[in-house]
């Protein structure tokens, strides 16, 4: 008992990383070095050439990892961990959430980045994707490896449909890991304060399209996101996932069962129902996420969000970007699983 006291004592002693992350909060990893920076936001000296990452062995990463999860359970334990007025819990996310999402992205979609330097370091931006999959896959892709791949490890939150907010699970992890109804003052609130809010505006169109239409973005509604980045005059960053149509390939929807069970739609894939629990599996596509180049909203009018005919015409300019980077990357690459 002693010894297990002496070792929190320890524990509590050490210094912790003095950076401050995205969600201007304290980081709460232990400092590595003598400037007071953990292992994630320390990064090469000023003047020198990054460092070659290190080759630990395995029985060291699983230690490191251990220590990591008895930390957090620690800080669980106390309380010592914050929530926003949203919901989002910035230490769950990065402990639990995001080591599961990186074992889908770096090993089974083997998610490939690119753009990520159109991605502002600090400050707002909307971020405007397509969405696709039978299953939303692709949000979490998004949303996970924005963090990863991006140096200020920033934070996107999702603003997400209604149905995901009627199931209590769903909702609650979907709060948990930064994400809001799709709710225009919430929206508004989270860019004013500097954040990045993530889009879908083709809805249930997107995700739940059948098959002979992959690839073919629909319609984007009356053009919210539009409304809500001009009234913010934040930039707006067009996003072009590819990969994530051929996850489950719905080759019908079965209406009444869509009606009975309350959903947009009810897949039929070539392997689910069929195969059971076992079709339900997503296939091991490869995926690219590309994020394009920023289209500014400082330079409209004040008054922009209130002129129709403008919020469709830039609707139209992002649905066109996205559909182009689509295209692009569909004759680049070399299949659907490499």
């Amino acid at each position: 008992m002693t010894s297990q006291s002496s070792a929190v004592r320890e524990a509590d002693a050490r210094e912790r990383c003095r950076a401050i992350t995205s969600s201007q909060r304290r980081c709460r990893n232990f400092a590595i070095d003598e400037r007071g920076f953990c292992h994630i936001h320390a990064g090469p000296r000023k003047g020198s050439l990054p460092a070659a990452p290190e080759r630990r062995p395995p029985e060291a990463v699983l230690e490191e990892r251990v220590r990591q999860f008895m930390e957090f359970f620690q800080r669980r334990v106390a309380g010592d961990y914050t929530v926003d007025d949203l919901g989002f819990d910035e230490d769950l996310t990065d402990q639990i959430f995001h080591p599961l999402a990186m074992a889908l992205y770096r090993h089974y979609w083997r998610v490939t980045a690119i753009g990520i330097e159109n991605v502002p370091m600090t400050g707002s931006a909307m971020l405007v994707s397509n969405h696709s999959g039978t299953v939303p896959w692709d949000g979490v892709m998004l949303q996970f490896g924005l963090r990863e791949e991006h140096p200020a490890r920033r934070t996107l939150r999702l603003v997400g449909a209604d149905l995901v907010y009627q199931f209590p699970f769903i909702s609650h992890l979907s709060r948990k890991s930064g994400n809001v109804h799709a709710n225009a003052d919430d929206a508004l609130r989270l860019l004013r304060n500097g954040e990045l809010v993530g889009v879908f505006p083709e809805g249930y169109k997107g995700v739940g399209k059948p098959f002979g239409q992959r690839y073919r973005l629909q319609r984007f509604g009356r053009g919210g996101f539009v409304e809500i980045a001009l009234k913010s005059r934040v930039p707006i960053i067009p996003v072009a996932i590819t990969g994530a149509e051929e996850i489950y390939p719905m080759i019908a929807n079965v209406k009444p069962l869509a009606r009975l069970f309350g959903f947009p739609y009810f897949p039929i894939t070539p392997f689910f129902p069929a195969l059971g629990p076992l079709g339900a599996l997503p296939l091991p596509t490869k995926w690219m996420i590309e994020f394009g180049d920023p289209i500014g909203t400082e330079h409209l009018p004040a008054d922009a969000h209130e002129d129709t005919m403008m919020i469709f015409d830039v609707a139209d300019q992002v649905r066109d970007r996205i559909q182009q980077m689509i295209n692009r990357n569909l004759a680049a690459r070399r299949g659907i699983f490499r």
